[in-house]
């Protein structure tokens, strides 16, 4: 299908018919509103879209977005993701996740992603909790927060520093955003969808029924105090000694995008191939 004949789409386009069961107030309806209004301005074809998550309330992000997805198991997105863009290049491949699927379960694939820079947007939304499973500390929780009955005490670990180890990792850009700030939220994905690579957009997104205290986030965020950056000395020394509410774009580098040299036809062959070795 030719794109330039797909009539121009709203937002609301991208919505699906399942309706969201986050719980009222959740940040991640921001999230989706956002990401919903940045497809429709860059013009993205549905059938040249897919969305791909794990598990966690972040992670139903696919079934309320009018596109492909696919909602995988827990801590498994990017590596499914890799290997959609691997076969598939001509598709616009997202990942969605929470602080759990991202950088608990699946924090070894965070790392390998950001590592590897193939071209895909991944958006990660923060409430600092497992909300889905009823509030327990996640790897992002303060090592003083005692409202947990698993860790009345608080957890006594670092927290993890989700841009710290992204940079670290090699992703080629990097960003935070706030699901109060839908229109800046918007721009942020913007960038991330267009920028060639591996793009982390790390997201703020307060959990009303379990970290109401989150509310004050509104308050506490800020723009952040330097322009994007493309050296990685200069964006480590602004994430170490950020207070972790600075909003924008953190780093932002072109480096050369991992692209296998696999699209549809080379995988076809490379699966009847491996066949016909297990039959023979």
């Amino acid at each position: 299908m030719d794109a330039s004949a797909i009539p121009s789409l709203g937002a609301k386009d991208y919505k699906s018919d399942i309706k969201p069961v986050w719980c009222p107030g959740c940040g991640h309806f921001t999230v989706l509103s956002a990401l919903t209004k940045t497809l429709a301005y860059l013009g993205i074809p549905k059938h040249l879209c897919a969305v791909v998550s794990g598990i966690g309330c972040s992670s139903r992000l696919p079934a309320y977005v009018d596109s492909y997805g696919f909602h995988g198991v827990h801590g498994r997105a990017l590596p499914l993701a890799a290997g959609l863009k691997a076969a598939r290049p001509d598709l616009t491949v997202l990942v969605a996740g929470g602080d759990g699927d991202g950088f608990s379960i699946g924090g070894n694939h965070f790392l390998h992603a950001c590592r590897r820079n193939m071209d895909l947007t991944y958006i990660v939304m923060d409430n600092e909790v497992y909300g889905m499973t009823k509030g327990q500390a996640s790897p992002t929780t303060q090592s003083d927060w005692a409202r947990s009955k698993l860790t009345p005490h608080g957890t006594g670990i670092r927290r993890f520093q989700p841009a710290a180890i992204a940079l670290a990792a090699g992703a080629s850009f990097i960003a935070r955003g706030f699901s109060g700030d839908p229109a800046g939220l918007s721009g942020l994905l913007a960038q991330a969808i267009e920028h060639p690579g591996f793009a982390f957009v790390h997201v703020l997104s307060p959990c009303q029924t379990f970290r109401p205290e989150q509310r004050a986030w509104k308050q506490q965020v800020h723009p952040c105090r330097m322009q994007p950056t493309h050296d990685a000395a200069h964006a480590a020394e602004l994430i170490q000694r950020d207070d972790g509410m600075a909003l924008g774009v953190l780093y932002s580098e072109q480096i050369p995008v991992h692209a296998p040299g696999t699209g549809p036809t080379a995988a076809r062959e490379a699966l009847a191939g491996i066949e016909r070795e297990l039959l023979s």
